[in-house]
């Protein structure tokens, strides 16, 4: 892969040896942009993982990662933190000071003896970047998953290319608390004059969050699609469909009742586990971002404008959407022996609009995603190969592609996990009359 980039792009790091990325005015020319790959959700023992985050940086920067955001939950990687030697072993870890020690160096690794027990100091962000961070190969992007609730619901918002701590703004409903978070997001990347990017987590989580919330929020423009946690019920259950039904029955809702843009959908690790595949661990899901520069306001930027596609395992090699022509073409990087299948999917504008609220067994509606008739989110057409095309007719409300391989997934998250990936949405502006 040919890389370029003009700054280190560490934007959200306040360190004079590191310099702040300047915005991009958009995409170069088609020759002058490239494919970069990175994973937005991540965590360390600065909050609930269990791994040192220059040993998790390490890993992504040996797996051909080109950028990586540490998130841990209402927490910056800066100022001085001391944690137990214990505090990972407790969460999975498998002779993590020995191991760490071995990778950085005792001059590097910092300990104490604090009432007969060893800990450790957690080196910051602005510390330990210098090691991986290298112009046009890898980069750091400063993060925060705000982690907030209504009452017993969990509501989590990753903020990506921050300066400050955000702390949880709370709400009355859950469309509150999400939309307060989000205008604090929004705020900041106001007053620091660069783009913050901010995405709702795993709203299958807790089952906290509904189709009907997503759709209604529309400071929201990016979802976790696929998360790699095990526990966040991406599949759902009786009663709460799975993460893609979700973002078709908002992104119906959104373009055909409100005349509203669609939602993004992202793919992450939520990675906490960095000891085997046991939990939440590293690989499972990322985002391919093109863009002009590896560079933090650039990536967020092609974020912002739909140039970027997410993976648990496909590579596309092209992903074309002519205007003109109307016509959606997506291909693969084709692997040996490997089969695939590409289901473009949509919702006719003249779908049939009913809908039924889920009840518990006494007839009682519970917070879940309503039920809707087939038409939200059909399957358009399906065709095999490594090469595939969609000429939208004008009926369809919006069009997206999802690629499955007959590829076992290396790492997976749930039961028969294949790998895939999954384009943004396409063909919706005529029917909300935004450019």
């Amino acid at each position: 892969m040919v890389r370029l980039r003009a700054t280190c792009g560490l934007a959200s790091v306040v360190c004079g040896m590191l310099l702040i990325a300047h915005a991009c005015d958009g995409l170069a020319q088609e020759q002058g942009v490239h494919w970069f790959k990175g994973n937005l959700h991540t965590h360390s023992l600065w909050s609930d993982g269990n791994d040192f985050p220059e040993m998790i940086v390490d890993w992504y920067v040996t797996h051909d990662y080109d950028f990586l955001s540490l998130s841990d939950h209402n927490i910056l990687s800066r100022g001085e933190k001391w944690v137990p030697e214990g505090q990972g072993a407790k969460r999975g870890a498998i002779d993590g000071l020995k191991r760490y020690i071995a990778r950085f160096g005792n001059d590097w690794v910092e300990t104490r003896e604090k009432d007969g027990k060893t800990e450790i100091r957690l080196r910051a962000l602005d510390e330990f970047a210098p090691k991986f961070v290298k112009p046009g190969e890898f980069l750091l992007i400063q993060a925060e998953e705000i982690t907030d609730r209504h009452k017993s619901l969990p509501i989590h918002i990753n903020a990506t290319n921050i300066l400050e701590l955000i702390r949880p703004r709370g709400g009355e409903s859950v469309r509150d608390t999400i939309k307060n978070n989000l205008i604090a997001v929004e705020q900041q990347s106001q007053r620091v004059g660069h783009p913050i990017l901010a995405h709702l987590n795993h709203p299958n989580f807790g089952y906290a969050v509904t189709a009907e919330d997503m759709a209604a929020v529309t400071q929201e423009k990016f979802f976790e699609i696929y998360n790699g946690h095990p526990g966040v019920n991406q599949l759902g259950d009786e009663q709460h469909v799975e993460l893609e039904r979700m973002w078709d029955i908002a992104n119906t809702i959104r373009i055909a009742e409100m005349k509203e843009a669609p939602l993004s959908g992202m793919a992450t690790d939520d990675s906490h586990n960095y000891f085997g595949n046991r939990g939440s661990s590293p690989g499972r899901g990322w985002v391919m971002v093109k863009a002009s520069k590896l560079d933090a306001d650039a990536i967020i930027r092609s974020m912002e404008k739909g140039d970027f596609y997410s993976s648990s395992g496909v590579t596309l090699s092209k992903i074309k959407f002519d205007e003109k022509a109307r016509v959606l073409t997506v291909e693969m990087q084709p692997e040996e022996g490997i089969e695939y299948v590409t289901e473009f999917i949509g919702t006719p504008v003249d779908y049939d609009k009913s809908s039924e609220p889920v009840t518990d067994k006494d007839g009682k509606p519970i917070h879940a995603t309503r039920r809707y008739s087939a038409d939200v989110g059909a399957v358009l057409s399906k065709v095999e190969g490594a090469k595939a095309t969609y000429k939208l007719t004008g009926d369809e409300l919006y069009v997206r592609a999802v690629v499955t391989s007959s590829k076992k997934h290396w790492n997976p998250s749930f039961d028969g996990q294949r790998e895939q990936a999954w384009t943004q949405t396409v063909g919706w502006r005529q029917h909300v009359g935004k450019d």
